[in-house]
């Protein structure tokens, strides 16, 4: 679509500059938020604005026509050497990328009538403020998470930060509005190492994100409706609930171009002569991984376990050669996840509880053996546990090696559909995910907040 419309159309036209922090766990949500806005409107244009390196690994995945890429210089350090130094890359993203953005703006046809940027990136406020253009703060973590950023303040006033978590750790957390009572050990990793080391840049985020216009999470109203309302009833921001912003709307359509079984991939292929819910689908990110050691329990207490299992690792040839798989499980470099985890044969998911793969269980119904490793992902993790009960957690400490032994006893208890505590979760886990399809229906909680916050910003520039 040609961004230089007329005068009297470009006046009309809401023109957005998404600009998602680098990540794949932030970009992919802000991406699935934008298509659902051109989606519901002829009245939305999108920028979204990536570095070059980026472009490359995105640049050629399918999106509507109103959606527009744009990209700045790689001025942070790549995407695969993210994870070796955490610390100097949140540095580059907080310091080097505000500069390229705003020549950016200078030199796009179309004037921007929002800015929508991830909270992390604190710097687009200051833009908007600066130039008059609205913003809207995307936060891509869970409303929990967002809750106790923003109260950070209560943790020191009760004593409760620093703390040596060794000692504490088991301390409550009560008095976080819309928290319910959490133990500090299971609150973000900002109490040592990497994390304690970027808590600093991620208050300052904080301290920007009032300064915005709306503020956008990614998950839907009902699974964190508490800490929702506490957050309305505080803030004076419009703050819209719009997820799960995973790609659902993409599910049929894929499903339909690919309804020949010879069209199918091969993993879904095997996956199609398995056993309804027989299979654990096993994935723990794309950024942070756990240890060599832990992997090596990991991966023998999953082969002695005796169950079926569909594994995501981007060692799979090495895993293939060493025979690992036999013929109860298939070990691939990627999948497409939101449909694996909607496929029968799946009956659990051993996640590392990063938000996006989270809500893509939710959505599909399938429960999960929680195995967190860093930040959000250690409560999410309660969550999945303690709150929501659609789950279980593998690790009863951060710090502990699973050995293969309770590795395997977990994996088989936990796949065992005729025992009562899996009847448990199974049933909760179809319980909220029937809440979130409600959610993405016409007239649901997130497709409602999707067109206000359409009409929202399409008021700012009538006005």
């Amino acid at each position: 679509m040609d961004l230089s419309r007329s005068q009297a159309g470009a006046a009309r036209m809401a023109h957005v500059m998404a600009i998602p922090y680098p990540g794949r766990g932030h970009i992919n949500p802000m991406m699935n938020f934008c298509k659902l806005l051109v989606s519901n409107t002829t009245d939305v244009l999108v920028t979204f604005v990536v570095t070059e390196e980026w472009l490359g690994f995105i640049g050629s995945e399918p999106k509507p026509d109103a959606v527009q890429f744009a990209s700045i210089p790689n001025v942070i350090p790549s995407e695969r050497a993210r994870a070796e130094n955490f610390p100097m890359f949140i540095e580059a993203v907080m310091t080097k990328m505000e500069a390229p953005v705003e020549q950016l703006l200078d030199r796009l046809e179309l004037p921007v009538t929002t800015i929508l940027a991830d909270t992390y990136l604190f710097w687009a406020v200051r833009i908007g403020n600066k130039r008059k253009i609205q913003v809207g703060s995307f936060w891509t973590m869970s409303v929990s998470v967002f809750s106790v950023f923003h109260h950070f303040d209560l943790l020191a006033q009760n004593n409760h930060f620093p703390v040596d978590l060794a000692e504490r750790g088991d301390e409550l957390v009560d008095y976080i509005p819309g928290l319910p009572p959490t133990r500090l050990v299971d609150l973000p990793t900002f109490f040592e190492g990497k994390g304690r080391a970027t808590l600093n840049r991620a208050l300052e985020c904080f301290s920007w994100m009032p300064k915005a216009q709306y503020i956008i999470f990614t998950t839907f109203y009902k699974l964190e409706a508490r800490a929702v309302d506490a957050l309305k009833a505080e803030l004076p921001l419009p703050i819209y609930t719009v997820g799960p912003l995973i790609p659902y709307m993409e599910l049929k359509a894929k499903s339909s171009l690919s309804a020949s079984r010879n069209d199918r991939p091969d993993y879904v292929r095997w996956l199609d002569s398995q056993l309804e819910a027989s299979v654990l689908y096993i994935s723990l990110g794309s950024f942070l991984s756990v240890s060599s050691d832990q992997m090596e329990e990991l991966t023998a207490g999953v082969r002695s376990s005796g169950v079926r299992f569909l594994w995501v690792s981007r060692d799979s040839d090495s895993w293939v050669k060493d025979g690992f798989c036999g013929d109860r499980g298939r070990v691939v470099p990627w999948c497409d996840q939101l449909k694996v985890l909607n496929h029968s044969a799946v009956g659990g998911f051993w996640t590392h509880c990063g938000l996006n793969s989270t809500l893509e269980a939710v959505f599909a119904g399938v429960p999960m053996l929680a195995f967190p490793i860093f930040w959000d992902q250690i409560p999410n993790c309660k969550q999945v546990e303690q709150d929501w009960k659609i789950g279980w957690r593998v690790k009863k400490s951060r710090d502990e090696l699973v050995p293969r032994q309770a590795i395997a006893e977990i994996v088989q208890r936990f796949m065992d559909l005729d025992s009562e505590d899996g009847k448990a979760i199974r049933k909760m886990a179809s319980e909220l995910q029937q809440a979130c399809g409600q959610a993405i229906l016409n007239g649901g909680s997130s497709h409602s907040d999707i067109n206000a916050f359409i009409g929202d910003i399409s008021k700012k520039i009538m006005c």
